[in-house]
């Protein structure tokens, strides 16, 4: 059995090149990557690159003042992470202050201004039956002609689905109409609205929220919502602000939109049949087919997919305009597409989108409303120059002690520093590296905490080297030559150093899962070099250390290798130095 032994043990040593080619060739690929991806340095977080920082404030919604709660607040704040994640952005924070507040810092980049426009978003998304619709206010003198027109097409046969893009003027009452006119338009049209809300057989004076009246008189709901017809002027963004405001799902509303010409329309919507949270993704398209362009596409639930299919059977019996769904969001409609059968599992919209636009709209759709409106209260630019000052004095703290740890390394090591010194080159490249890497792959951004973490992690890979090299030298010190002792302390030095870096692990893990915002930079960069440092340790060190100790000038123990078996006190083997034991004079003990 000690010939295969000794054999393996000669394999073992023979092969720490392999390892070393190894890590050189991943050093060089993912420094070419680095390159080739023209990310070559890592990206910043708010306090070293500046950026915006919003302070929003939540509203109570109209009959529900305890809408602002914990539970609300909390969802909020997850809500407009992801939404900000989703668009790619470094580094975002978000986080309650106080009872109804919520900060949000976002760093300066090219996404930036898309993520401020969307965290406070509220991204409520109903489709509402259209009752009637004309031109709005100062618009009206713009229409060509006071014939109604029909909105674009709603249905492709091949796919199933429902195409919305934005309506031309289509409208039941023509732009010369009187006050008068209008409100006979609503009540006719409520009158003549017959689709309940989904799995409901009520009445339309039940789904409209309206209560029966004896013939010839309308009832205070319908006059209501005449007056805000009649009243509501789209082309004033004051008007447009509050259209509709405190109407429940369930009840017809007032809204404004603008059509394909630009001009502002203003609606009157029966009560919503579906809501955004039965759509099950959305994305942002490009259309190759048409001339659509960028358009948004939904999936249903599967509850969802039945009412669509069912609001959709509905008007698809209806005349223009009530053959016409509204997609409203947050109030405003995004578009008004007619319909001509009954569709289900999926819908687009369409119209004229910009990518940006398609993309902003499908992630609000696909991260859900927020539980809250909100309003903002406050926006503030942040530089980076306080950043970069702490910065500064971070990278001399991080200098002074980098020098110390080699200053050590030299005057107690000697020869061996040099192994140490190159490990931590290694390491610092590879950090570096992936570093820079991650910053597009994942969205991590570089911040003082994680500065601090790259600090710290100097003191733990150098420990690792220090486990090693004093459990060189024990062996050294019981009397065995450098070969023999580099391998035999190898495996006691890994055991230490493996269950080090566990811990140390450990803690980055539980501190980064536990901890929010800058934080978790910290922890994100102690976890990454921990690991870093069990492969540098690993694939350069032990297998460098085993080469050295094949040049004379450490398997000789030099003077200045750090390995003098005469400085180290190194004694014969003690099977060589037993002997019998002599009786001891208890008087000189």
């Amino acid at each position: 059995m000690a010939a295969p032994k000794k054999g393996r043990s000669a394999s073992a040593q023979s092969r720490p090149g392999r390892a070393l080619v190894l890590i050189l060739i991943a050093i060089a690929a993912l420094t070419g990557g680095m390159f080739a991806s023209g990310h070559t340095t890592p990206r910043l977080g708010i306090d070293l690159a500046g950026g915006t920082s919003i302070t929003l404030t939540a509203k109570n919604e109209p009959g529900q003042p305890n809408a602002i709660n914990k539970t609300n607040m909390d969802t909020a704040v997850d809500i407009m992470n992801r939404r900000v994640n989703g668009l790619g952005v470094s580094e975002a924070e978000v986080q309650t202050q106080g009872s109804d507040n919520i900060i949000v810092n976002i760093p300066k980049g090219t996404n930036s201004k898309q993520a401020r426009e969307q965290v406070g978003t509220t991204a409520k998304l109903y489709f509402r039956p259209v009752l009637t619709t004309e031109v709005s206010g100062a618009d009206k003198s713009a229409t060509p002609s006071p014939s109604t027109s029909s909105s674009s097409k709603a249905t492709d046969k091949s796919t199933d689905k429902a195409t919305a893009s934005p309506s031309s003027s289509s409208s039941s009452v023509t732009p010369s109409a009187t006050a008068t006119s209008q409100g006979r338009a609503v009540t006719d049209a409520l009158k003549a609205d017959s689709s309940p809300s989904a799995g409901s057989s009520a009445s339309s004076s039940a789904s409209t929220g309206a209560t029966p009246t004896p013939s010839g008189s309308v009832d205070p709901a319908t006059a209501k919502l005449q007056a805000a017809y009649t009243a509501l002027d789209c082309s004033n963004k004051a008007d447009r602000a509050t259209a509709g405001d405190g109407a429940k799902p369930a009840d017809p509303t007032v809204a404004c939109g603008q059509n394909g010409s630009g001009q502002w329309q203003k609606y009157v919507l029966g009560p919503a049949e579906v809501a955004g949270t039965d759509i099950k993704k959305a994305g942002a398209v490009f259309d190759t087919q048409s001339a659509a362009g960028w358009k948004v596409t939904m999936d249903f639930t599967s509850g969802g997919s039945k009412k669509f299919a069912a609001i959709t059977g509905k008007l698809a019996q209806q005349q223009p305009p009530q053959n016409q769904f509204a997609i409203v969001l947050d109030g405003e409609v995004v578009s008004d597409p007619s319909v001509a059968q009954s569709l289900s599992g999926s819908a687009e919209i369409s119209g004229s989108f910009t990518q940006t636009e398609a993309q902003d709209l499908a992630n609000m759709l696909k991260y859900g409303a927020l539980p809250l409106s909100f309003k903002e209260s406050s926006v503030t630019t942040v530089t980076a120059a306080l950043g970069g000052e702490q910065l500064h004095a971070g990278l001399i703290a991080g200098a002074i002690g980098l020098a110390l740890v080699i200053l050590y390394l030299v005057i107690y090591y000697r020869g061996l520093s040099a192994i140490a010194i190159a490990s931590l080159l290694v390491s610092a490249v590879l950090t570096y590296v992936l570093m820079a890497l991650l910053g597009p792959a994942i969205g991590f951004a570089l911040n003082l905490p994680a500065v601090c973490g790259a600090i710290v992690a100097i003191g733990i890979t150098a420990d690792s080297f220090i486990v090693f090299f004093e459990r060189i030298r024990d062996e050294i010190r019981e009397g065995r030559s450098l070969r023999p002792a580099v391998e035999r302390a190898w495996p006691r030095a890994r055991r230490t150093i493996l269950v080090s870096d566990f811990v140390s692990f450990l803690a980055a893990a539980v501190l980064f899962i536990v901890t929010v915002g800058k934080v978790q930079g910290f922890a994100f960069t102690l976890g990454l070099t921990t690991v870093l440092d069990v492969v540098v340790v690993f694939f350069f060190t032990k297998p460098l250390m085993t080469l050295l100790a094949r040049k004379k000038f450490f398997a000789s123990g030099h003077p200045w290798s750090g390995l003098d078996p005469k400085r180290l006190g190194a004694k014969p083997p003690l099977r060589r130095t037993r002997r019998a034991s002599a009786p001891v004079d208890t008087k000189e003990a």
